[in-house]
């Protein structure tokens, strides 16, 4: 074989071992209740806060536990600890996407969480 061949066999090689640890470690959109079913794998769950409830975040005492309750689409609602400290502007996001997993019935634990913000490119004038 010639030497340009097996570079590229090798570099197809690299690239499909890529592409399948990669879609192995991918997680997907669910709610509470599919996330509840497998406890030990890792989700993306979609939803808006429950301003009723309230944050839980005191920098003073632990800078790296926020806790605050979510509603998915599903209309569950779930009590999410997160344990860094609260992102900027939380209360402001418009939907909200927590990755993580349940740790029990009533616990799901985020290793992420992510804003998505009403857009500031609306036809509404800034007041």
């Amino acid at each position: 074989m010639k030497t340009k061949s097996i570079i590229i066999i090798c570099l197809l090689a690299i690239s499909c071992a890529i592409f399948i640890s990669s879609y192995g470690s991918s997680s997907s959109y669910v709610v509470f209740m599919v996330a509840d079913e497998d406890a030990g794998k890792e989700y993306h769950i979609v939803g808006k806060l429950n301003k009723e409830k309230g944050l839980i975040y005191n920098p003073e005492k632990d800078p790296n536990f926020f806790s605050f309750y979510l509603i998915d689409d599903s209309l569950q609602e779930k009590k999410v600890i997160y344990h860094n400290p609260k992102p900027q502007d939380f209360e402001r996001g418009d939907k909200i996407v927590v990755v993580g997993k349940t740790i029990d019935n009533n616990t799901f634990e985020a290793s992420q969480i992510l804003l998505k913000c009403p857009s500031k490119y609306n036809d509404q004038k800034a007041e």
